[in-house]
C-alpha cells in the first residue's frame, strides 16, 4: 500500500520546484501550488501510516482512497512535467556571430517561447485548480470514513517455528551444532557473550535459535526465550523475561505498573549474580536492541545472549563485547532440502517416484535452500490421503513459482513471514524494492542500471547537498543488501549486480500487482487482468510476442512512464514509440534486433520529451540510425549505447545539447562523439570513451568537473593528445573511479608520471600506458584506494610491490606485465605489516610467490594467483608453504612448462605436488587450481 506514498514523493519535489523564480509562476498560479502542496503533504503523512500495515488488515474504503490519491499523484506529476518541458530554456542555443541574421532569428525564437511560455501557464493553472479540487475531495472523503481505524488483529505466522516439533526438523544439527561451538570455544571469562544469528525472511533463525536453546538451557541456572518483532512493546518484552526466568516469583508481572527504567534496574538486579541464556528473537533495529540490552548485567558468570535478525546492521550492534560473533545462516544443502521436501510429501516408504524426480530437483532449485519456501511448497503438492499429485500438477507448480504461487493457508502464512521485512522498510526502500519486480526470476540485475533508473523514476529524492542522487541510491541499494531482501552478486569483492530469491519476487510481484504498479506481460493468461486498469510500467518478457499483442493494445497507454523490453519485438517498438507521451524510462536492452533482422527506427524517439533513462545496449546489429534531434531530450539523465555492434555508430552532434545528462555509456572505438562534449556539464559517469586525437575530446574532458566514474581507451602515439589528457583528469577532483587501457603500442613514461591524481579516487586501472609503475601510484596521493589493476611492461620487485604494500585501503590488487618476467623470488622484500586489508591479490607474467611476504603481511588475504617455474617449485628454490597467510581460501597458480628450456614433464608433476601440499597444510585447507602455458 505505500507504493501511493511513493508515487507523491516525486510530486512533492517538484511542486517545490515549481515555486523557484526560474519558473515565472503568476501569482495566483503559486498561490494554487501552494495549497496542493500543503494538502498533499497531509495526504503523505497518511499513506506513510497507511502504508506500514499489510494490505490484508485494511478496510476496503482505505485501499479505495489510497488508490484515488496514487492516480491523482501520478496525474498530477504529469501536467507538472509537461510544464516544465514546455518552459525549459534552450541551452542549445546558436552561438554564431552577433548578425543581424542570427539576432533576428533569436527574437523570432523568443516570441515563439513567449507564446508557448503563456500557454504552457494556462494550462498548468487548469490542471492545479482541478488537482486541488479532487484533493479536498479526497481529503474530505478520509474524514468521512475515518480512514485511519486500527488495523486488524491477526495471529503471528512465525510461532509456529517456536514451537515445531523436533522431529519435524531437518538439517538443523549441523548449524545447531557449530553455533554451540561459537558460545562454548573460550568462554572463559565472565562477561556475558553474544551471538547474533542473521539471515533472510524464512531461513530458519528462529528455529535454529530455539534448536540451541533447547539444546544447552540445561547448563544454565536461568534462561528466557523472547520475541521482539517489527514494532515491539518493550516493557512487555521485559515482563516476560522476568516471567520465563522465575515464573514464581514474577507470577504477577504482567499485570504490574513498571515503566522501563524500573523493569531494567529488577532484570539486572536479578540477573547479577546467575548464570543465564536469554534468546531474545526478531530484533528489526538498533533502537530497539540498544534499550534491550541495558537490561544484561556485565557480571554475567559465563552467561550467553542469542539474537536472531533480518538486518546485518543490526546484528553488528548486537556485539556486546569483542568476543561477540555473527553467525550468518546458510541455506539447506542439496540433500537436507531434498529429505525435507520429500518428508512432507511422500510416505516414507515409498520415497519419490522416478518421474518426479527432475521436476522435484527444479522446484528445490527454486526453493535456494530456504526451509520456509520448501515447506510451503511441499504443503501445495503433499495430499491428505497420501496420494501423489500428477506430474503435470508439479510442472505447473513449479512454473508459477517466481510469478505468484497459488493460494493456500501455507502460503498466506509465507508470504505474511516474508511480507514483515517489506513492511519494515522506509517508504522509499518499498518502492525501490517492489520496482524489481519489473526483472524476470532469477535474472541478474546489474546495481548501476537499477540505481539511474531508481533516479530516472523519481524515487531517489535529494538528501544532503553534498551527497549525490547516484550515491544516495547506492546506499538504497546497500539498505535493501542489509536486510537480506536482495542477494549481493560480487566481482573482485565489489558488489556489482543483485538477484532477487524466488520466494521474494512471488511476493513483490504479488504486491507490485495489487497496486497496479508494474504490469508484466509474458503471453500467458495471468498477466491480463491488470490491462484493465491505467497501465504506468511495462515489463514484456519471454518470446510470446505474437500471443501477446492478440490481447495487449500498447498504442492506448499514452499514461505508461517506463517500458521494458527484454525480449525482441521490433513490430511492437515501432508502432508504439510515438504513443507513449509522458514516458520517463525506455530500456531495450533485453532486445537483440540482430537475430530477428531488423533494425529498429529511432526517430520517434527525439519525441518522447519527458525520457529521463534510455537504454539501447541491444545485442546483433546495430540499432540504427540515431534521431538527429536527440538533443530535444531536455531532461535524459542516462543515455546507454553499449550495443556491441561491428557497426559504427555515429552520435548526432545535438547530443551535447542534454544539459542534465548524468550516465553515458558507449561502445568504445566503434561510438563517434561530437566535438562539445565539454557542455555536458551535469555528467557524472561516462564509460567506452575512444580517444584517437581525431577530435578535442582529450582537452575538453577537463571541463567535466562533476565526473565520478571514467572509462577511456586511449590509441595515439601522438604526445601532445597525452599531454592533454594528463592535464584533463588533473581537473577532475571528484573523480573516484578511473579506467585507462592504451590500445596503441607507444608508452609516454614521462607524461603520464606528470599526472596529478584526483584526490578521492577509490578504484583505478591503469594498462599498458606506462612501462614500469607510474610514480603517482603511492600512499600519500592514493590515501583511498581500495581496487588497483594494473599493467605495465615490466615490475621491478624490490621496489614496486614495496610501494603498492604501504597502500593503506587496497583490498583488491591485479598487477600483470606485457612479457613473461621470470626472475628469481626471494624472501621478505616487503615489511611484515604490508597490504594490511589486501583480500584479493593477482600477479600475471612474472613470477612470485607466497614466501616473498613475510608473516604478519597480508593478514586478510582469500584470493591469491601467481606465476612460476614449474622448474623452480619442484626443486624447492621457490618456496610454496602458505600458512602464514591467515585467511586464505583459494589460490590459482599458473606454472611455466619450460620444456623448451630443458624442463620436463617429471618437474611440472613435482611442482603441482608440491602445491596441493602446501594448500593441504593450510589450516583453512584452501581450494587450488592449478594452469600452465
Amino acid at each position: 500500500m505505500d507504493v501511493a506514498a511513493g508515487a507523491m514523493r516525486p510530486l512533492l519535489e517538484k511542486l517545490g520546484r515549481l515555486l523557484v523564480a526560474e519558473y515565472s509562476l503568476e501569482d495566483r498560479v503559486k498561490k494554487g501550488v501552494k495549497s496542493l502542496l500543503a494538502e498533499l503533504e497531509m495526504m503523505h503523512a497518511a499513506l506513510r501510516k497507511v502504508g506500514d500495515k499489510p494490505r490484508e488488515e485494511l478496510d476496503d474504503q482505505v485501499l479505495i482512497w489510497a488508490d484515488k490519491v496514487r492516480e491523482l499523484s501520478y496525474s498530477m506529476e504529469d501536467a507538472v512535467d509537461t510544464f516544465m518541458v514546455r518552459v525549459e530554456d534552450d541551452d542549445g542555443r546558436e552561438r554564431g556571430p552577433n548578425n543581424v541574421k542570427n539576432r533576428v532569428k533569436k527574437f523570432l525564437k523568443r516570441t515563439k517561447k513567449l507564446f508557448s511560455r503563456g500557454k504552457a501557464l494556462h494550462e498548468i493553472s487548469d490542471a492545479m485548480d482541478e488537482a486541488r479540487e479532487l484533493a479536498k475531495e479526497l481529503g474530505d472523503l478520509r474524514q468521512r470514513y475515518m480512514l485511519d481505524a486500527q488495523a486488524k488483529s491477526t495471529i503471528d505466522p512465525r510461532l509456529k517455528a517456536v514451537y515445531r516439533d523436533v522431529s519435524e526438523l531437518v538439517g538443523i544439527e549441523d548449524g545447531r551444532d557449530e553455533l554451540i561451538k561459537m558460545l562454548t570455544d573460550g568462554h572463559e571469562k565472565q562477561q556475558v557473550k553474544t551471538v547474533s544469528i542473521v539471515g533472510f525472511g524464512g531461513i530458519g533463525k528462529t528455529t535454529l535459535a530455539k534448536a540451541v536453546y533447547d539444546k544447552i538451557k540445561g547448563q544454565f541456572g536461568r534462561g528466557a526465550f523472547v520475541t521482539v518483532s517489527r514494532n515491539p512493546d518493550i516493557k512487555r518484552i521485559f515482563k516476560k523475561i522476568l516471567h520465563q526466568l522465575d515464573r514464581n516469583k514474577y507470577a504477577a508481572i504482567h499485570e504490574a505498573v513498571r515503566d522501563e527504567g524500573e523493569l531494567i534496574d529488577e532484570l539486572r538486579m536479578f540477573l547479577q549474580d546467575k548464570r543465564y541464556l536469554i534468546v531474545i528473537d526478531d530484533i528489526w533495529d538498533e533502537e530497539a536492541w540498544g534499550i534491550i540490552k541495558c537490561a544484561f548485567s556485565e557480571s554475567g558468570l559465563g552467561s550467553t545472549v542469542i539474537t536472531t535478525t533480518r538486518n546485518i546492521n543490526v546484528s553488528k550492534a548486537c556485539s556486546i563485547s569483542g568476543d561477540d560473533m555473527i553467525y550468518q545462516m546458510k541455506p539447506l544443502s542439496e540433500d537436507d532440502s531434498k529429505s525435507l521436501f520429500y518428508k512432507r510429501i511422500f510416505p516414507q516408504e515409498t520415497g519419490c517416484p522416478h518421474e518426479l524426480e527432475q521436476v522435484s530437483k527444479n522446484i528445490l532449485k527454486k526453493c535456494g535452500g530456504v526451509p520456509l519456501a520448501i515447506i510451503t511448497v511441499a504443503s501445495l503438492l503433499a495430499t491428505s490421503d497420501e496420494q501423489i499429485k500428477p506430474k503435470y500438477q508439479w510442472e505447473t507448480l513449479h512454473n508459477s513459482i517466481g510469478r505468484g504461487l497459488a493460494e493456500g493457508g501455507s502460503v498466506k502464512d509465507m508470504q505474511r513471514i516474508l511480507s514483515f521485512s517489506y513492511y519494515d522498510l522506509p517508504s522509499h526502500l518499498k518502492t525501490c524494492l517492489l520496482y524489481l519486480s519489473i526483472f524476470p526470476e532469477d535474472f541478474e540485475i546489474m546495481k548501476d542500471r537499477l540505481i539511474w533508473r531508481w533516479i530516472a523514476e523519481g524515487f531517489v529524492q535529494g538528501g544532503k547537498q553534498e551527497t549525490r542522487l547516484y550515491e544516495l541510491g547506492e546506499s538504497y541499494f546497500n539498505e535493501l543488501a542489509n536486510r537480506n531482501l536482495i542477494q549481493p552478486v560480487y566481482d573482485d569483492h565489489k558488489v556489482v549486480a543483485c538477484r532477487v530469491h524466488d520466494m521474494v519476487l512471488d511476493l513483490i510481484c504479488s504486491m507490485s500487482s495489487e497496486e497496479n504498479f508494474v504490469t508484466i506481460l509474458d503471453g500467458t493468461q495471468q498477466s491480463k487482468h491488470n490491462l484493465h486498469s491505467k497501465v504506468r510500467r511495462l515489463s514484456f518478457q519471454n518470446s510470446m510476442s505474437e500471443l501477446t499483442t492478440h490481447w495487449v493494445d500498447v498504442t492506448s497507454m499514452s499514461q505508461l512512464r517506463s517500458v521494458t523490453l527484454f525480449r525482441t519485438d521490433v513490430d511492437l517498438m515501432q508502432t508504439a514509440l510515438s504513443c507513449f507521451q509522458v514516458l520517463r524510462v525506455l530500456d531495450l536492452e533485453g532486445c537483440n534486433f540482430g537475430k530477428s533482422g531488423h533494425k529498429i527506427d529511432l526517430k520517434p524517439i527525439e519525441n518522447l520529451l519527458h525520457l529521463r533513462y534510455l537504454g539501447l545496449r541491444v545485442g546483433g546489429t546495430c540499432v540504427g540510425v540515431l534521431p538527429v534531434d536527440i538533443g530535444k531530450l531536455k531532461f535524459l539523465e542516462t543515455l546507454d549505447l553499449r550495443s556491441g555492434s561491428e557497426e559504427p555508430l555515429v552520435v548526432p552532434s545535438s547530443v551535447v545539447q542534454l544539459r542534465h545528462l548524468m550516465c553515458l555509456h558507449l561502445y568504445w572505438k566503434n561510438t563517434k562523439i561530437p566535438t562539445g562534449m565539454g557542455n555536458l556539464a551535469s555528467l557524472e559517469e561516462v564509460t567506452g570513451l575512444w580517444v584517437d586525437g581525431s577530435s578535442a575530446i582529450e582537452k575538453e574532458l577537463g571541463q567535466l568537473q562533476e565526473l565520478r566514474v571514467l572509462e577511456i581507451y586511449v590509441c595515439v602515439d601522438d604526445e601532445s593528445v597525452c599531454s592533454s589528457l594528463v592535464a584533463s583528469l588533473g581537473n577532475l577532483r571528484k573523480l573516484q573511479s578511473l579506467t585507462i587501457w592504451n590500445d596503441g603500442k607507444s608508452r609516454f613514461d614521462v607524461c603520464w608520471n606528470s599526472l596529478v591524481p584526483p584526490p578521492y579516487l577509490s578504484s583505478i586501472e591503469f594498462c599498458y600506458c606506462t612501462s614500469t609503475l607510474p610514480t603517482w601510484i603511492n600512499s600519500a596521493s592514493l590515501p583511498l584506494l581500495s581496487s588497483l589493476t594494473l599493467g605495465v611492461d615490466r615490475v621491478c620487485l624490490e621496489v614496486d610491490i614495496q610501494i603498492l604494500g604501504k597502500l593503506p585501503a587496497l583490498c583488491d590488487l591485479k598487477i600483470f606485465t606485457t612479457k613473461a618476467q621470470c626472475t628469481r623470488v626471494e624472501r621478505f622484500i616487503v615489511g611484515a605489516d604490508a597490504f594490511p586489508c589486501l583480500r584479493e591479490c593477482g600477479f600475471g607474467y612474472f613470477q612470485t610467490g607466497p614466501s616473498m611476504f613475510p608473516r604478519g603481511a597480508m593478514p586478510r588475504l582469500e584470493i591469491l594467483l601467481f606465476c612460476a617455474r614449474a622448474s623452480h617449485i619442484a626443486s624447492g628454490e621457490l618456496d610454496v608453504s602458505m600458512e602464514h597467510l591467515p585467511s586464505l581460501q583459494r589460490v590459482r597458480v599458473i606454472l611455466w612448462r619450460e620444456k623448451a628450456a630443458g624442463g620436463t614433464s617429471d618437474e611440472f608433476e613435482e611442482a603441482k605436488a608440491a602445491l596441493r601440499l602446501a594448500a593441504d597444510a593450510h589450516p583453512n585447507r584452501p581450494t587450488l587450481l592449478i594452469d600452465h602455458y
